[in-house]
């Protein structure tokens, strides 16, 4: 498969810039892979009359801290933009990170956050794969450091969603099951689910289960060849505990469907997959890509919103519901309304 063969026009007035009032009334459309049908549901919440008892959900539990920071370079006072993309050591306060913009940042140059300055940045790196190191100079304890720079930060909602974020980002950007801190980006098809629709589950015995996928900005990154087997993913932490390993693999071996809750998880359930299509428990990094031709050995159907044209994300969606049948699918969605982007609306695929 090519880059090229991913483009569609996406008018910006599609990509919804707030989520629906409710998680789960989004619009949801049906995407029978086998067959290529189309079925259009009122809500999101409507997912579960496709399943049943011993059915499973994977979800991603990671938790989206604030990334994005602004702040003053010294000396000139130059507005730079800082997004926090992993830490690298706790007691050195050293942070992963882009700053934007970048030509003129150089090593030894301190950045400065917070309207009385308070927070100081030192970069030390300019070479890495990412963009930068920073770091933090901070004399108290690791503690008040953390509330002290994620008191300053915002939810990354990516700029081709909505220029500014607001107060509302804070809840609207983060799944209802978050638990563990590390995400950048939330894991959008998880954003439709409400306590409500979790309840409605456990009285038809439908299963759910979690595991961990840090998302960082990889799935935002432009492909900048066309030859997409060329193409080097961002790596992204994933944890599959063995509890989540046992309960996927009993879903799998009862008969019953796995069903892959995002294009983090859909990928997570693919990395350490055994011979016998079972999930292994894990704990490392993954960079695996996928895209077009390639066999699904775990999930049995997936959810994901509608993606942004030659998105790494819209290449995964096709890898499982076959490529005709995906963009056929999106030709139908941008006819009928749908909205685009992790604010948006959200496709099954069985």
């Amino acid at each position: 498969m090519k880059l090229s063969q991913f483009k569609f026009d996406l008018p910006q007035e599609r990509i919804a810039t707030e989520p629906t009032r409710w998680r789960d009334e989004a619009r949801l459309m049906v995407l029978h892979r086998d067959s290529g049908e189309i079925e259009h549901r009122e809500h999101f919440k409507d997912i579960i009359d496709y399943f049943g008892k011993g059915d499973t959900f994977v979800l991603n539990d990671t938790k989206v801290f604030p990334a994005r920071l602004y702040g003053k370079k010294e000396k000139t006072g130059a507005d730079i933009m800082v997004l926090l993309l992993r830490e690298l050591n706790r007691e050195q306060r050293l942070w992963d990170v882009i700053v934007d913009p970048a030509r003129k940042i150089r090593i030894g140059n301190k950045l400065y956050f917070g309207e009385d300055e308070s927070l100081v940045a030192e970069v030390i790196d300019n070479t890495t794969s990412r963009g930068r190191t920073l770091r933090f100079l901070f004399d108290g304890t690791y503690e008040d450091f953390k509330q002290t720079l994620f008191g300053l930060g915002e939810p990354y909602v990516p700029e081709w969603v909505k220029e500014k974020v607001d107060e509302s980002d804070s809840e609207n950007y983060q799944t209802i099951f978050a638990r563990h801190e590390g995400a950048v980006s939330a894991p959008a098809a998880g954003l439709h689910f409400s306590r409500e629709l979790f309840n409605r589950m456990i009285l038809k015995d439908i299963e759910k289960c979690f595991i961990t996928v840090h998302m960082g900005i990889g799935h935002f990154r432009t492909v900048d060849v066309e030859d997409l087997s060329k193409h080097r993913m961002d790596s992204e932490r994933l944890i599959i505990t063995p509890e989540a390993a046992a309960c996927i693999n009993k879903a799998k071996r009862s008969g019953h469907k796995v069903v892959a809750i995002g294009a983090t998880v859909m990928r997570g359930l693919e990395t350490y997959v055994t011979t016998t299509h079972e999930v292994n428990s894990f704990d490392g990094w993954t960079n695996k890509f996928i895209f077009p031709p390639y066999q699904y050995s775990v999930p049995d159907a997936i959810v994901s919103n509608f993606h942004l044209p030659l998105s790494t994300m819209l290449m995964s969606v096709a890898a499982f519901g076959g490529y005709k049948n995906v963009m056929n699918a999106y030709d139908v969605a941008l006819k009928e309304g749908y909205r685009f982007g992790p604010y948006g609306d959200a496709m099954l695929i069985i």
